[in-house]
């Protein structure tokens, strides 16, 4: 039996009824989180606890005690996974939502939650074919950090990704930076230094990119996080995308063939597993 967490509540899936009105599906009013639990710990739980706060800061709205802290987030979700049967591997679907009706004027900052659980599968190890989209551009905003706002922008890329038969897509922001892949960060290798896409090039703020960044940055190993153009990947020694799921290099741009292998990928794969 499929079960569901829905403001703390454990329930069969399908005795599920969200609360009407509804403003998350009327208005977009909220954001949701993706995470992944390996054998009862929450990866990255600090780095989710942490967006979380800082998307409920930014949407006015109350993050539910139970989800405001590392722990607390943990604890709620590994009931979810336990209760599922999934605690070894689980893939976790967190959803919040203003609550209360209206129009665009919301009448309060309390939130509603749902968790829904899965089990999970490690992203492809093979190296991917990838292009640059060329149908949706990001765009920073003061909310482009969190997942939600702006989800129908990847719906769009992975349509496009999927009609042109490509394993990935990197995504450009209005000006042609390099901003982030369909769900993943994207990173490159050049000259013994690492490079990522800033925020303001409208990317998530993707856990695993912190934590990446974090890593490098303990082993000395030079960051270089900025507005970069597509020329600038495309000379990379090695390009890499990065998510929850898991790390994935690229063999390819395009007709611009990379490699797929790199010491020092491998040695932040070993850095990230110490």
């Amino acid at each position: 039996m499929s079960l569901v967490l829905l403001d703390g509540a454990l329930l069969p899936a399908a005795d599920l009824a969200l609360p009407l009105p509804n403003r998350g599906l009327q208005f977009n009013d909220g954001f949701f989180e993706t995470l992944v639990l390996i054998n009862g710990q929450l990866r990255y739980a600090a780095d989710h606890a942490a967006r979380m706060r800082w998307a409920a800061t930014t949407l006015h709205l109350h993050l539910p005690a139970a989800l405001s802290t590392p722990a607390g987030l943990e604890q709620a979700l590994r009931h979810l996974a336990e209760a599922s049967g999934l605690a070894a591997a689980c893939r976790l679907r967190l959803q919040l939502w203003r609550g209360g009706g209206g129009l665009y004027t919301p009448g309060t900052a309390a939130a509603h939650w749902l968790a829904v659980a899965a089990p999970f599968e490690a992203g492809p190890a093979t190296a991917a074919r990838a292009a640059f989209a060329g149908s949706i551009r990001t765009h920073f905003s003061p909310v482009s950090f969190c997942k939600g706002p702006y989800a129908l922008h990847y719906v769009l890329a992975a349509q496009e990704r999927a009609a042109r038969g490509f394993d990935e897509l990197l995504l450009l922001d209005g000006q042609g930076h390099v901003a982030e892949a369909v769900a993943a960060a994207v990173f490159w290798l050049q000259d013994g230094a690492l490079y990522t896409p800033a925020l303001e090039s409208g990317c998530v703020a993707g856990v695993r990119r912190a934590h990446l960044l974090r890593v490098a940055q303990q082993r000395s190993l030079p960051c270089h996080v900025g507005l970069f153009p597509a020329e600038a990947v495309l000379a990379a020694e090695a390009v890499f995308t990065a998510n929850v799921a898991g790390i994935r290099p690229l063999a390819s741009i395009g007709e611009t063939p990379l490699a797929a292998a790199h010491p020092l990928l491998e040695a932040l794969r070993r850095w990230e597993a110490a």
